[in-house]
């Protein structure tokens, strides 16, 4: 059983996964023949290692693997290059010279300090680490996250403002251009957040002017005026056409939109990290978009919108494109903030294959939704979500976010799996009063098009909350409701 153990390393750690096999579990960890430790979760990580040493690791019951460290990095010292932690200087020219000049047995270092700049490019083979106490701190100037970079945002690609950090070059046609890059830390890397934002969209709304006053209708099918012009906005993080690329330790906050956006992307893991963007309008914490092979873990979210949100295209262009988001694994996270993890509304890829295990979504708006406008076409499936604490579970079609051509047909939501879930019936108000509301704890909503149904979907086990839940329901087949516990139920239909 090898295969199910992954594995993690740097000179000095090794964080080993695995996926979970049943409800309650203990598992013990064995190293070089002692005991290393024991947890009831899904990961472990083992510290105070040598550098470039195999171990071996045994994970009771799963299974044994032989992990070997990294090499030990040689650390340039970005103040040693002349970069300044004083909060005032602005770093942009010295970091993207330190950044450039690392090579694959090299780490750019940032010792304790508050290092100001503007959009930086990654390249493969490198790697970044923030001390305790460092933080890279983007600008909320537009002009510092330019030129305009080919990307991808709410599911069409178009040129959008540079991310913080940027790595790799987007290419739907094609594989991999960046791979290899290890970002890691106590630290924090930060961006402008809502000023930044609100900077870009008036930016954009006056150079955009004359096809905002063509396209009224256009506009008024969006969330607000700020759609348009805000799809332009860089995330904190962006990764296209990236393999192999870790993020771990750090704290990730205030992008002027998605704190980690992968387009195109493969192999990337996000462990141990803290996400915030309160406040930050359209705010998602980790998006992975048309991505394989993605997976997050022991991590905690305060966002202003999704915590978690995986997407593929929108409409003719994402079902044309035709490149799923796949094998996506996200488990032992808390949302404190925000609307929780969702799948969509951009989704005209595909999205399946996706296990969500662990995690506590309790304080959070949406909970767990699956979503998409009547154009999306593309599926949803695949879907296994077990042993979370959830507001309630959502499927359903929904109306904004739909402007652009249609697909040729509907969407199709298929073959989910929920199984022992808590689900409260009461939401958090994200960006209201804060309290808790009643909802209905699910709500399964298909679409009115003969074969775009809701089908084949499983809750198991399923615990609601006190006092009287209602589920809501329509254009559904094949549902199973087994082993519900609660107090009163209505089911009323849509």
């Amino acid at each position: 059983m090898t295969e199910q153990i992954f594995s993690l390393s740097t000179a000095d750690t090794i964080t080993l996964y695995w996926e979970k096999a049943k409800e309650e579990a203990s598992y013990t960890i064995v190293q070089n023949s002692q005991v290393a430790g024991t947890t009831d979760k899904t990961h472990f990580t083992l510290t105070r290692l040598e550098p470039d040493t195999e171990y071996q690791l045994k994970v009771q019951p799963i299974g044994e693997v032989f992990v070997r460290t990294a090499k030990r990095l040689r650390r340039l010292d970005v103040t040693a290059f002349g970069a300044f932690g004083d909060g005032v200087t602005m770093n942009t020219e010295v970091l993207q010279k330190v950044f450039d000049a690392c090579k694959g047995n090299e780490e750019v270092y940032f010792p304790a300090g508050v290092y100001r700049t503007g959009a930086l490019r990654l390249h493969s083979n490198m790697a970044l680490y923030l001390e305790d106490g460092a933080l890279l701190q983007g600008t909320d100037d537009p002009e510092d996250y330019l030129p305009y970079i080919h990307s991808r945002f709410e599911g069409t690609e178009m040129e959008c403002y540079s991310s913080l950090l940027n790595l790799g070059t987007l290419d739907h046609t094609a594989g991999p251009n960046c791979e290899n890059v290890l970002i890691y830390g106590n630290g924090r890397i930060a961006s402008g957040g809502q000023t930044l934002g609100l900077r870009v969209i008036e930016r954009e709304r006056e150079r955009m002017k004359e096809y905002l006053a063509a396209n009224q209708e256009l506009i008024a099918t969006c969330e607000n005026d700020h759609t348009i012009p805000g799809r332009l906005r860089p995330r904190l993080i962006n990764l296209s056409n990236c393999r192999n690329v870790r993020i771990s330790g750090l704290t990730l906050e205030n992008g002027a939109s998605w704190n980690v956006h992968m387009i195109y992307s493969d192999s990337i893991v996000t462990d141990h990290c803290t996400f915030r963007s309160e406040g930050v309008w359209n705010g998602d914490g980790w998006d992975p978009d048309s991505s394989t092979n993605c997976t997050l873990f022991a991590s905690e979210f305060f966002t202003g919108d999704d915590a978690v949100a995986i997407k593929s295209g929108k409409n003719p262009e994402g079902c044309r494109i035709a490149r799923p988001c796949a094998h996506i694994r996200v488990f032992d996270c808390v949302s404190h903030q925000g609307h929780g993890i969702c799948m969509g509304s951009e989704m005209s890829g595909g999205i399946e294959d996706v296990r969500i295990w662990d995690c506590d979504l309790e304080q959070s708006m949406s909970g767990l939704e699956i979503k998409a406008t009547k154009k999306r076409g593309g599926y949803v499936r695949d879907i296994v979500v077990r042993d979370c604490v959830i507001p309630r579970v959502m499927m359903h079609s929904v109306s904004y976010n739909d402007d652009g051509e249609p697909a040729p047909v509907p969407p199709v939501f298929e073959n989910c799996t929920f199984e022992r879930l808590t689900l409260t019936g009461k939401y958090q108000d994200t960006h209201g009063d804060g309290l808790l509301h009643d909802c209905d704890a699910i709500e399964l909503i298909g679409f009115d098009v003969p074969g775009h149904e809701i089908r084949n979907i499983r809750f198991d086990g399923i615990r609601l909350g006190a006092g009287a839940q209602t589920l809501k329901l329509a254009y559904c087949k094949g549902l199973s409701f087994c082993n519900i516990s609660c107090g009163d139920i209505s089911v009323s239909e849509a």
